[in-house]
């Protein structure tokens, strides 16, 4: 539902079980996900907006935690469409534009991750993301909803190196050889 601003309304506050989140339940196949890197022009300088992960594990980390907004890719789901819903949810935003698909790579935890990039505006005041619920504190039998994402940020692409999870970083090599063919310029990483 949009609320005429190009945010998304109410579904974008849906609290999901920590299942939904795409942690292991005891299959042998890792989870799949899909998400977006998205990205601004000002001027020659590129920036990426990577979000930091809401919930008691995140809190206090911040070099090494960010990365994009992603989410699981449901049965018989496309991977770009399930990486635009998921973003909607996470960021709260109507994404606009076409993907373009950057790779799959493979978290530390075992998840793969399909990623696309889209240049787009995002305010990253107006971010709103939904909720998810755990048990918290651990072994207490309380659940707890906590936000997706506790922060947006944009970064120059130097500036998410450090920023971004280590298994995620070959995206951001990924997406500098994109900019070199879409822009046939140096590398931004380089500069």
């Amino acid at each position: 539902m949009s609320t005429g601003d190009g945010r998304i309304a109410a579904p974008s506050r849906r609290i999901c079980s920590a299942h939904e989140r795409g942690r292991p339940t005891g299959s042998v196949m890792a989870p799949m996900s899909a998400g977006v890197l998205l990205y601004r022009r000002r001027g020659a300088e590129v920036d990426v907006l990577l979000v930091h992960p809401g919930g008691p594990f995140w809190r206090n980390k911040d070099a090494g935690s960010w990365q994009i907004p992603k989410g699981l890719i449901e049965p018989g789901e496309d991977a770009s469409a399930a990486a635009r819903r998921e973003v909607e949810e996470e960021l709260g935003i109507r994404l606009t534009g076409e993907f373009h698909r950057l790779g799959q790579l493979r978290q530390a935890g075992g998840k793969l991750v399909e990623a696309f990039a889209l240049e787009q505006q995002v305010d990253i005041d107006a971010v709103e993301s939904n909720l998810f619920e755990m048990e918290w504190p651990p072994r207490s039998g309380k659940m707890q909803s906590f936000p997706e994402i506790d922060e947006a940020r944009w970064f120059s692409l130097s500036s998410a190196l450090p920023n971004i999870l280590t298994s995620q970083r070959p995206l951001l090599d990924w997406f500098a050889d994109y900019l070199r063919i879409d822009d046939d310029s140096s590398s931004p990483l380089e500069q």
